[in-house]
């Protein structure tokens, strides 16, 4: 099955980050710290784009966050890291941008729930005096619909609408419609209000991975707005891994979706960066985008009984992880890079051929000497206890050669 064209949306400017209108597809994050906390939430926010979070989510619940943003933002700027702040707003972010005019400024864009926005009487008032700072600010936002907080109203009107009906459809469908019709009535009413289609994200997530795909599609064919994926609630480790890419993976492929978040419940103490490095690898396995050197390795098997491959997989892996940030401004293009770690003569030498550079180890019983091939060329043959680290430094040799000439050219 072939990827089909990307949906054309309208494009929106996040902080100096494009986010649909053709753009490549924009990983994003989300901190967990209390936002009131300056140095953990600028310590957390530096972690994240590190790791390569393009846009990063901060929630803004009560004065004393929204008092604390602009600080953030001028702390990360002392650090040179210049990545675009979103502000999470629930229930009363109306009340906390007018008061917080500074931090209504240092934001690059707002996130605001139609379901929690304000109830009865107040929703109205409150929505318009969001996108009226929105505007005011030259803000974009996001409209991010959750079937966890939908607007009730809307949910049952639909569902007596649906009861009414000669053919009614199930529950679960009209859930979907009620949670598309939030996003586009709320959109619509924002362009009422002045704000252009060119400063409007949609989002309807749902934590079902069948639901998210249906909504989705269906968002799509009746808008052009750019398009924020995420499975909400996804969960933890491995379950929400797989949710997440099962969903986006497929939304993906038929071309919908604008910027990713991968929504992962981490373990107590755990690292916040997961996340980032999940969406990242979703992409680039799909062919979307390139962000880190590959590294190809065999999973082992009766003829791998030595675990020297695994370990220089992984510490291959670690190595090209860790140095990345750097590299990306020593070594332009060095993310497509593509590394072969194999155990063993039968798929060996093929997959390190393959490669730009890549090493075949010895099986259980092989001769103990490990080719290595530059681009499809077998360049030496490495023996030794110290194998490992001769590798290692073939590959920064390679790495100079061919990225760090690039450079050179490009500068000249």
């Amino acid at each position: 099955m072939s990827i089909s064209p990307r949906r054309q949306s309208v494009g929106v400017n996040v902080g100096g980050v494009m986010v649909g209108g053709g753009a490549p597809i924009v990983v994003q994050s989300m901190t967990n710290t209390d936002t009131a906390d300056i140095e953990a939430t600028v310590r957390q926010v530096a972690q994240l784009w590190r790791a390569g979070s393009e846009i990063v989510r901060i929630t803004v619940d009560r004065d004393e966050a929204a008092a604390a943003v602009p600080h953030i933002r001028d702390r990360l700027a002392a650090r040179g890291i210049t990545v675009p702040i979103v502000g999470d707003f629930h229930y009363i972010g109306h009340k906390l941008l007018t008061d917080h005019p500074a931090a209504a400024e240092a934001l690059a864009k707002y996130r605001i729930n139609p379901g929690n926005v304000g109830f009865k009487a107040k929703r109205d008032t409150q929505f318009a005096t969001l996108i009226e700072l929105a505007m005011k600010y030259d803000k974009p936002v996001r409209i991010g619909v959750n079937w966890g907080s939908l607007d009730e109203e809307l949910l049952t009107r639909l569902m007596d609408e649906n009861s009414a009906s000669a053919t009614p459809v199930s529950a679960a469908a009209v859930q979907r419609e009620a949670i598309i019709q939030s996003a586009l009535l709320s959109a619509q009413r924002a362009e009422e209000l002045g704000l252009a289609r060119d400063h409007i994200i949609l989002s309807t997530k749902v934590s079902d991975v069948q639901h998210l795909i249906a909504v989705y599609q269906d968002l799509a064919a009746r808008c052009d707005y750019a398009l924020h994926l995420g499975l909400t609630e996804a969960g933890m480790g491995s379950k929400g891994i797989v949710a997440s890419s099962a969903a986006m993976g497929i939304l993906l492929q038929q071309g919908i979706g604008d910027t990713i978040r991968v929504s992962l419940t981490p373990e107590p103490g755990g690292d916040r960066t997961q996340e980032v490095r999940v969406a990242q690898q979703l992409l680039q396995t799909m062919g979307f985008r390139q962000f880190l050197p590959v590294v190809a390795a065999c999973p082992g098997c009766g003829r791998t009984t030595s675990q020297t491959f695994q370990v220089l997989a992984k510490e291959i892996q670690d190595h090209l992880s860790a140095s990345m940030p750097e590299w990306k401004e020593r070594y332009p293009g060095v993310e497509s890079l593509s590394v072969a770690v194999m155990g063993c003569i039968v798929n060996g030498p093929g997959e390190s051929k393959h490669a730009n550079i890549g090493i075949s180890l010895p099986g259980t019983g092989e001769t103990p000497a490990a080719p290595v091939f530059v681009d499809g060329q077998k360049v030496a043959t490495l023996r030794g206890a110290d194998v490992a680290e001769q590798f290692k430094v073939m590959v920064a040799d390679y790495i100079e050669k061919r990225f760090g000439t690039a450079q050179k050219t490009a500068a000249e």
